[in-house]
């Protein structure tokens, strides 16, 4: 019994985690013990065979506060509870579009900047410093030189998200290719900066640069153009447009959705150094300083400035949902259309998922371990990460649950560390140790035909895609989503929030996102997504990512 209990601890104390989302401060504190048991139970260098009873110990689908949806598509329902915790946005499938490559990314996000009227927002990790940076920064310019000049001059407005230590790296930096834009157009221009507010003190003053970095990061990479949003996890730098891989999905002409991202990037850009045209930063006035102020009153802060984004916008879509689906007199879509509404009808359930856990803000973690959870036998789960590092309850997950796995690894080859000078350099080495450890553990319990790991690699290029895809047998749709690095940086050190959208799109599946070649490793895998049923009542789920820490 001891054994037993040793084993389903860490699921059971995830359990009573999702019965606690008012108290995250307990939350943590049990997450941290789940992970510390599973640390003592590896260095014992067994794994208990009760871990297969972790399905039984499973937590239940969070609560759903109203009835399901009669009059939503059939099956949606099964995922309305993540609408108690953040926004549910209905969009049309046709108006989602997933691009395939790093040119197409860069070639759209320039023609939108170029048609640009009213807002152009942009969170990422950095910018870059080379040519291509450039020419994107040069339509900036362009586009607002533009918005001045015009007969009836627009009010557009630039607003820039990035990281404060890795976009001030080396005497060349984001910093400094963003200021012309500050200096020429400072009342249209703002940049932002975060900061974590885990490095201060002596810390900050001896850690030195690149180093700093991984005590905590803005990750969220939103790009957003008027009523346009691309969801990405590429950054704004050459790479991301050449030759390294990573996913990107298309939201067209989506007001709603593009209004919570601005909101939502403002609301960090509010709790973040504000870059000046003399290359210094300030604080906003009346906020907390990140670093200089006190830690906790400025992580309370900047809870309450996200979280009222959240939950505003939660409050307004569910008006929405109640006026479009449960209103008195329901419009049919011939009769909207005569009204003057020509948008098609919604079969697409975007969720914007938020994880920052030094604001104690855990949406992420929560949503994700209830659907590695709730994934029954039958079902069907694809994972695809750059960088391999799964939590210990993660892990508990995988190998304790009864789909089946197939995980989409990058080779060392095509890490985007491989060939790095000095301690960087190993860290390709380092994640195939990781995923060694993990498939031992797959062997020892026998599940090499359940859980199965595939290596992308392609001569010249890097791979950065991030996504999860959980195809349900016993439910007319599947779902998949764009999604962050799930492991320790993204319930550990940084801050994400990331998005999840449900949708029917007749013929296509999440890994198109990833073109091939993937190769075979030996150890089986994941073949390329040629066709899909063409079932317009599937779900299909992203989650876009944006972790600060």
């Amino acid at each position: 019994m001891a054994a037993a209990a040793a084993a389903a601890g860490p699921v059971l104390w995830r359990r009573l985690l999702g019965l606690l989302p008012g108290r995250p401060g307990l939350a943590a504190l049990l997450g941290r013990l789940s992970d510390r048991l599973g640390r003592n139970r590896d260095r014992r260098r067994r794994r208990s065979p009760w871990l297969l009873l972790a399905p039984l110990l499973s937590p239940a689908v969070p609560q759903v506060t109203s009835p399901p949806c009669c009059l939503c598509p059939e099956g949606v329902h099964r995922f309305q509870w993540i609408r108690n915790l953040v926004p549910e946005f209905g969009v049309s499938s046709s108006h989602v579009r997933v691009l395939s490559s790093p040119a197409e990314f860069f070639e759209l996000m320039k023609g939108q900047i170029n048609v640009a009227k009213r807002r152009v927002v942009m969170a990422s990790l950095y910018l870059g410093t080379g040519p291509l940076e450039q020419e994107l920064v040069d339509c900036l310019e362009s586009t607002l030189e533009k918005s001045l000049q015009a007969k009836f001059p627009s009010d557009l407005k630039v607003s820039i998200l990035l990281d404060f230590t890795r976009g001030s790296r080396g005497r060349k930096n984001s910093r400094t290719m963003l200021l012309p834009l500050l200096q020429r157009f400072p009342e249209q221009v703002r940049v932002s900066l975060f900061h974590t507010p885990n490095l201060r003190g002596l810390l900050r003053l001896l850690i030195p640069e690149r180093f700093n970095e991984t005590i905590g990061l803005q990750h969220m990479k939103v790009y957003l153009f008027d009523n346009n949003v691309i969801l990405s996890g590429a950054n704004l730098s050459d790479s991301y447009f050449t030759n390294r891989q990573d996913r990107y999905v298309f939201l067209q002409d989506c007001a709603e959705i593009a209004d919570f991202f601005t909101e939502l990037v403002d609301a960090v850009g509010d709790v973040s150094l504000q870059l000046q045209g003399d290359d210094t930063v300030h604080a906003v006035e009346g906020m907390v300083h990140p670093y200089k102020g006190d830690r906790a009153a400025y992580c309370r802060a900047a809870n309450k400035r996200v979280m009222d984004v959240i939950n505003s916008a939660r409050a307004r879509q569910q008006v929405l949902h109640a006026q479009t689906f449960h209103g008195d007199s329901l419009l049919t879509q011939e009769d909207a259309a005569a009204a003057g509404d020509r948008r098609p009808a919604p079969d697409t359930w975007i969720y914007p998922l938020i994880q920052m856990k030094p604001f104690e803000i855990q949406i992420d973690e929560i949503v994700t371990e209830t659907l590695l959870t709730e994934a029954e036998r039958g079902a069907k789960v694809y994972l695809t990460t750059g960088y391999f590092n799964l939590t210990q309850a993660y892990m508990d997950l995988v190998l304790g649950t009864r789909a089946e796995y197939q995980i989409l690894l990058a080779s060392p080859e095509v890490n985007g560390f491989f060939g790095a000078k000095g301690v960087a350099g190993a860290i390709p080495a380092a994640y195939v140790h990781i995923e060694r450890q993990f498939y031992r553990a797959v062997c020892s319990l026998g599940q090499q035909e359940r859980v199965r790991l595939q290596e992308y690699w392609r001569r010249g290029w890097t791979f950065h895609a991030k996504a999860e895809e959980v195809e349900a047998m016993s439910f007319p749709f599947w779902a998949a989503r764009h999604c962050p690095h799930v492991g320790h940086g993204l319930n550990c050190v940084r801050i994400p929030s990331p998005c999840r959208h449900w949708r029917a799109i007749p013929g296509q599946r999440a890994c198109a996102v990833i073109p091939g070649p993937w190769s075979e490793t030996g150890i089986s895998g994941l073949k390329p997504c040629a066709e899909q049923r063409d079932d317009p009542r599937r779900c299909l789920l992203f989650r876009g990512h944006l972790p600060l820490g």
